[in-house]
């Protein structure tokens, strides 16, 4: 038998095999994959902590309908030191816009993501200053991942909108406004004062960092630069089109938008934001992505390798299993 035989036969061995053990990756999917995702909840996680009448109070449901204009998420993990800032910076915004709109109603909801530093502490504070009605702890007994934290976060709000919000505040929160704007324009309404009318629609209006990318490559490591480069590469291959920066941590969804995207969620970690916009897309949700401005904030949770490594799986698996049907989309 010649080399080149040879090599033939080796090549349609190969391909045999690697078609052979997709296909069985594919059954085994199919099989053992739920189709829609699992809440994972304990009963202390369905309440919150009312300093006034020191007892404890059961969180709303995101099926129920709206009674404040705006609920802002803040998931946050060992984050004693950076929430600080952020919480003051977000609730001097908010009480201004109080102050200007009599009418006006927001919650912030902190989620502390199985936090082992004081972030709970830190977050009971400005609920005994502030009042349960404008700001309340989500305390997870253990660890869900960031877009569990979000996901769980929002199931328990009340808001017409809803904005989640990192903690570390990169992001400037009076850019909320350019967000609202974006969302008036979309709906042909005012989302602070239209509160149903608000919430029964569709829109998704997401914070931008890509205006950014330039000033942001001079500052990285060559490494870094290849591995986002490869991060935007993947996304676009595998998941949503048309979108510059699918991670940054402030984005803002109508309530139904919310139900239909969060309903559908399965990914917790680092990558959840790309399976959101994957859904709103395939769900013909509006999106528009707006320009805001970023700091650099020391203490990132992200770990260029590992998390950028998690993070191409993750695309990868979403891919798959909406593309086989082993993951399903449903309409709330």
């Amino acid at each position: 038998m010649g080399v080149f035989s040879h090599l033939y036969f080796v090549f349609v061995y190969a391909a045999i095999t690697t078609l052979a053990s997709f296909v069985a990756v594919v059954i085994l999917l199919l099989k053992f994959t739920k189709p829609y995702p699992t809440v994972e909840r304990f009963k202390e996680e369905e309440t919150f902590n009312d300093p006034q009448t020191k007892s404890r109070k059961r969180f709303y449901q995101l099926e129920q309908s709206p009674v404040v204009h705006l609920s802002v998420i803040v998931p946050a993990y060992n984050e004693e030191e950076r929430l600080p800032p952020m919480l003051d910076e977000a609730i001097e915004f908010l009480e201004k816009r109080t102050q200007e709109q009599p009418s006006y109603k927001y919650e912030i909801i902190v989620v502390s993501d199985g936090s082992k530093d004081n972030t709970v502490n830190v977050a009971e504070k400005y609920v005994e200053k502030y009042g349960c009605e404008k700001i309340r702890c989500l305390e997870l007994i253990k660890n869900r991942g960031k877009g569990g934290a979000v996901k769980l976060g929002i199931l328990s709000c009340r808001g017409s909108s809803i904005l989640f919000a990192d903690a570390d505040g990169a992001s400037k929160f009076e850019d909320l406004n350019k967000l609202e704007t974006a969302l008036n324009e979309l709906l042909k309404c005012n989302s602070t004062t239209e509160l149903e009318l608000t919430s029964n629609s569709l829109a998704v209006v997401i914070g931008s960092r890509a205006h950014l990318e330039k000033e942001s490559l001079a500052k990285r490591s060559l490494f870094r630069n290849i591995l986002m480069y490869g991060f935007h590469f993947l996304v676009w291959f595998f998941t949503v089109k048309g979108i510059k920066d699918t991670q940054c941590g402030f984005k803002l969804f109508t309530r139904q938008a919310a139900r239909n995207c969060f309903g559908s969620l399965h990914v917790n970690r680092w990558a959840f934001d790309v399976e959101l916009l994957y859904i709103a897309q395939k769900l013909n949700i509006p999106i528009v992505e707006i320009p805001v401005r970023w700091t650099e904030i020391d203490g990132s949770k992200v770990t260029p390798v590992l998390s950028w490594i998690q993070m191409g799986c993750d695309l990868a698996i979403i891919w798959l299993k909406y593309k086989i049907g082993a993951w399903k989309m449903k309409r709330a």
